[in-house]
Protein backbone atom coordinates (compact mmCIF):
# COMPACT_ATOMS: atom_id res chain seq x y z
CA UNK A 1 0.00 0.00 0.00
CA UNK A 2 1.27 3.20 -0.31
CA UNK A 3 1.49 7.07 0.33
CA UNK A 4 -0.32 9.59 -1.55
CA UNK A 5 2.50 11.82 -3.21
CA UNK A 6 1.18 14.82 -2.16
CA UNK A 7 -0.09 14.87 1.23
CA UNK A 8 1.52 11.22 2.24
CA UNK A 9 -1.45 10.20 3.64
CA UNK A 10 -1.82 6.22 3.32
CA UNK A 11 -4.10 5.34 0.60
CA UNK A 12 -6.34 2.74 1.39
CA UNK A 13 -6.25 1.10 -2.13
CA UNK A 14 -3.02 0.99 -4.81
CA UNK A 15 -2.57 4.33 -6.54
CA UNK A 16 -0.36 7.78 -6.44
CA UNK A 17 -2.63 10.09 -5.14
CA UNK A 18 -5.51 10.38 -2.74
CA UNK A 19 -9.17 11.67 -3.59
CA UNK A 20 -8.53 14.64 -2.30
CA UNK A 21 -5.09 15.30 -3.41
CA UNK A 22 -5.97 14.69 -7.38
CA UNK A 23 -8.82 16.75 -7.13
CA UNK A 24 -7.03 19.79 -5.63
CA UNK A 25 -4.75 19.02 -8.43
CA UNK A 26 -7.42 19.31 -10.99
CA UNK A 27 -9.08 22.27 -9.53
CA UNK A 28 -5.65 23.85 -9.72
CA UNK A 29 -5.46 23.02 -13.19
CA UNK A 30 -8.43 24.37 -14.41
CA UNK A 31 -7.71 28.02 -12.34
CA UNK A 32 -4.20 27.87 -14.47
CA UNK A 33 -5.43 29.74 -17.60
CA UNK A 34 -7.64 32.43 -15.07
CA UNK A 35 -4.46 32.73 -13.12
CA UNK A 36 -1.87 33.27 -16.70
CA UNK A 37 -4.25 36.08 -17.55
CA UNK A 38 -4.91 37.83 -14.11
CA UNK A 39 -1.20 38.45 -14.05
CA UNK A 40 -1.59 40.64 -17.10
CA UNK A 41 -2.48 43.20 -14.64
CA UNK A 42 0.43 42.55 -12.42
CA UNK A 43 3.08 43.17 -15.60
CA UNK A 44 3.61 46.74 -15.22
CA UNK A 45 4.61 48.79 -11.31
CA UNK A 46 1.65 50.54 -9.44
CA UNK A 47 1.71 54.25 -9.63
CA UNK A 48 0.51 56.35 -7.09
CA UNK A 49 1.79 59.83 -8.89
CA UNK A 50 -1.26 62.11 -10.28
CA UNK A 51 -1.80 62.14 -14.11
CA UNK A 52 0.62 64.94 -15.55
CA UNK A 53 -2.01 66.90 -17.59
CA UNK A 54 -1.24 68.81 -20.55
CA UNK A 55 2.49 66.70 -20.90
CA UNK A 56 3.25 65.21 -23.84
CA UNK A 57 3.08 61.11 -23.13
CA UNK A 58 5.41 59.05 -24.85
CA UNK A 59 4.45 56.86 -27.77
CA UNK A 60 5.01 53.67 -26.26
CA UNK A 61 4.52 52.01 -22.62
CA UNK A 62 7.77 51.43 -20.42
CA UNK A 63 9.16 48.12 -20.46
CA UNK A 64 8.22 46.26 -17.44
CA UNK A 65 9.83 46.23 -14.59
CA UNK A 66 8.37 43.39 -12.69
CA UNK A 67 10.24 40.79 -14.33
CA UNK A 68 8.99 37.62 -12.19
CA UNK A 69 5.50 38.37 -13.91
CA UNK A 70 6.79 38.51 -17.02
CA UNK A 71 8.93 35.31 -16.73
CA UNK A 72 5.53 33.74 -15.23
CA UNK A 73 3.76 34.82 -18.27
CA UNK A 74 6.24 34.27 -20.69
CA UNK A 75 7.23 31.35 -22.52
CA UNK A 76 9.16 29.39 -19.63
CA UNK A 77 6.95 29.99 -17.04
CA UNK A 78 3.00 28.78 -16.44
CA UNK A 79 2.78 27.42 -19.71
CA UNK A 80 6.60 25.89 -19.84
CA UNK A 81 5.66 24.11 -16.65
CA UNK A 82 2.45 22.49 -17.68
CA UNK A 83 4.23 21.62 -21.13
CA UNK A 84 6.34 19.88 -19.91
CA UNK A 85 4.48 17.42 -17.68
CA UNK A 86 1.90 17.01 -20.29
CA UNK A 87 4.46 15.61 -22.58
CA UNK A 88 6.01 13.50 -20.00
CA UNK A 89 2.61 12.10 -18.90
CA UNK A 90 2.05 11.87 -22.89
CA UNK A 91 5.37 10.03 -23.43
CA UNK A 92 4.78 7.37 -20.60
CA UNK A 93 1.62 6.50 -21.77
CA UNK A 94 2.85 5.92 -25.10
CA UNK A 95 0.90 8.63 -26.91
CA UNK A 96 2.64 10.91 -29.45
CA UNK A 97 3.74 14.39 -29.18
CA UNK A 98 1.34 17.00 -28.19
CA UNK A 99 -0.52 19.61 -30.53
CA UNK A 100 0.81 22.92 -29.49
CA UNK A 101 -0.71 26.14 -30.31
CA UNK A 102 0.71 28.75 -31.49
CA UNK A 103 -0.78 31.69 -28.71
CA UNK A 104 0.87 31.59 -25.23
CA UNK A 105 -2.98 31.77 -23.94
CA UNK A 106 -4.18 29.32 -25.96
CA UNK A 107 -1.37 26.39 -25.20
CA UNK A 108 -1.53 27.10 -20.96
CA UNK A 109 -5.74 26.37 -21.80
CA UNK A 110 -4.58 23.19 -23.71
CA UNK A 111 -2.13 22.05 -21.60
CA UNK A 112 -3.77 22.39 -18.47
CA UNK A 113 -6.69 20.85 -19.70
CA UNK A 114 -4.95 17.73 -21.43
CA UNK A 115 -3.83 17.50 -17.83
CA UNK A 116 -6.73 17.59 -15.91
CA UNK A 117 -8.85 15.62 -18.22
CA UNK A 118 -5.95 11.55 -17.83
CA UNK A 119 -6.12 12.65 -13.45
CA UNK A 120 -7.89 9.37 -13.36
CA UNK A 121 -4.66 8.19 -14.76
CA UNK A 122 -2.52 10.13 -13.10
CA UNK A 123 -3.59 9.77 -9.56
CA UNK A 124 -4.01 5.68 -10.07
CA UNK A 125 -1.08 4.73 -12.02
CA UNK A 126 1.45 7.65 -12.77
CA UNK A 127 4.97 7.27 -10.84
CA UNK A 128 5.46 10.55 -11.19
CA UNK A 129 2.09 11.80 -10.00
CA UNK A 130 3.75 12.92 -6.66
CA UNK A 131 6.12 15.78 -7.87
CA UNK A 132 3.82 16.46 -10.89
CA UNK A 133 1.40 17.26 -7.89
CA UNK A 134 3.74 18.99 -6.09
CA UNK A 135 4.97 21.39 -8.81
CA UNK A 136 1.58 22.53 -9.83
CA UNK A 137 0.93 23.43 -6.00
CA UNK A 138 4.49 24.98 -6.09
CA UNK A 139 3.57 27.06 -9.37
CA UNK A 140 0.29 28.24 -7.99
CA UNK A 141 1.56 29.86 -4.85
CA UNK A 142 3.67 31.19 -6.88
CA UNK A 143 1.27 32.84 -9.02
CA UNK A 144 -1.01 33.68 -5.89
CA UNK A 145 1.82 35.65 -4.24
CA UNK A 146 1.70 38.32 -6.92
CA UNK A 147 -2.29 38.09 -7.52
CA UNK A 148 -3.73 37.40 -4.11
CA UNK A 149 -0.44 37.90 -2.07
CA UNK A 150 -2.07 36.47 2.07
CA UNK A 151 -0.78 36.95 5.51
CA UNK A 152 2.21 34.76 6.46
CA UNK A 153 0.79 33.99 9.91
CA UNK A 154 -2.87 32.89 8.11
CA UNK A 155 -0.50 30.57 5.93
CA UNK A 156 1.06 28.81 8.53
CA UNK A 157 -2.27 28.49 10.51
CA UNK A 158 -3.88 26.79 7.51
CA UNK A 159 -0.98 24.97 6.61
CA UNK A 160 0.42 23.81 10.10
CA UNK A 161 3.58 22.44 11.08
CA UNK A 162 4.26 18.80 10.27
CA UNK A 163 4.87 17.07 13.58
CA UNK A 164 4.96 13.34 12.42
CA UNK A 165 2.46 10.47 11.86
CA UNK A 166 -0.84 9.25 13.74
CA UNK A 167 -0.14 6.02 15.78
CA UNK A 168 -3.58 5.36 16.48
CA UNK A 169 -4.96 1.95 16.07
CA UNK A 170 -8.03 1.72 13.89
CA UNK A 171 -10.97 -0.47 14.23
CA UNK A 172 -9.08 -3.20 11.63
CA UNK A 173 -5.84 -2.86 14.01
CA UNK A 174 -4.49 -1.19 11.66
CA UNK A 175 -2.25 2.22 12.22
CA UNK A 176 -3.69 4.64 10.99
CA UNK A 177 -0.52 6.71 9.60
CA UNK A 178 -1.34 9.88 8.53
CA UNK A 179 0.73 13.42 8.97
CA UNK A 180 0.30 15.10 11.81
CA UNK A 181 0.43 18.89 11.97
CA UNK A 182 0.36 21.68 14.81
CA UNK A 183 -1.54 24.47 14.48
CA UNK A 184 -0.88 27.69 16.33
CA UNK A 185 -3.15 28.26 19.32
CA UNK A 186 -4.16 24.74 19.32
CA UNK A 187 -3.55 22.82 22.71
CA UNK A 188 -3.80 19.44 20.72
CA UNK A 189 -2.97 17.50 18.39
CA UNK A 190 -5.70 16.64 15.89
CA UNK A 191 -5.44 13.79 13.55
CA UNK A 192 -7.89 15.19 10.38
CA UNK A 193 -7.79 11.30 8.94
CA UNK A 194 -8.98 9.63 12.27
CA UNK A 195 -9.85 12.40 14.88
CA UNK A 196 -7.45 11.15 17.12
CA UNK A 197 -6.57 13.88 19.94
CA UNK A 198 -3.25 14.09 21.33
CA UNK A 199 -1.77 16.15 24.41
CA UNK A 200 0.87 17.44 25.59
CA UNK A 201 1.33 14.47 28.56
CA UNK A 202 1.57 12.19 25.17
CA UNK A 203 3.93 13.99 23.11
CA UNK A 204 6.97 11.74 24.38
CA UNK A 205 5.03 8.70 23.41
CA UNK A 206 3.94 9.82 20.28
CA UNK A 207 7.75 10.59 19.44
CA UNK A 208 8.30 7.30 20.64
CA UNK A 209 6.04 5.42 18.60
CA UNK A 210 7.24 6.50 15.10
CA UNK A 211 8.22 4.85 12.59
CA UNK A 212 12.30 4.63 12.37
CA UNK A 213 12.71 6.93 9.09
CA UNK A 214 10.07 9.74 10.86
CA UNK A 215 11.56 9.74 14.27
Amino acid sequence: MNDCGLCEQQLEHDGRLCPGCARATTERLERMPKLWTALAAFLAPGSTTSPQYGRTQPAEAPLPVREHVLNLRAAGGIVGVLEDWRAAMQRDRGWGEPAIPAAIGARVTTAARGLAMNMDWIAASWPEAGLFAHEIRALERDILTVVDPEDPEELRHRHGTRIGYCVAALPDDAVCGAVLRAYPGDALLTCQWCGTEYGPEQYLLLKALQPSEAA
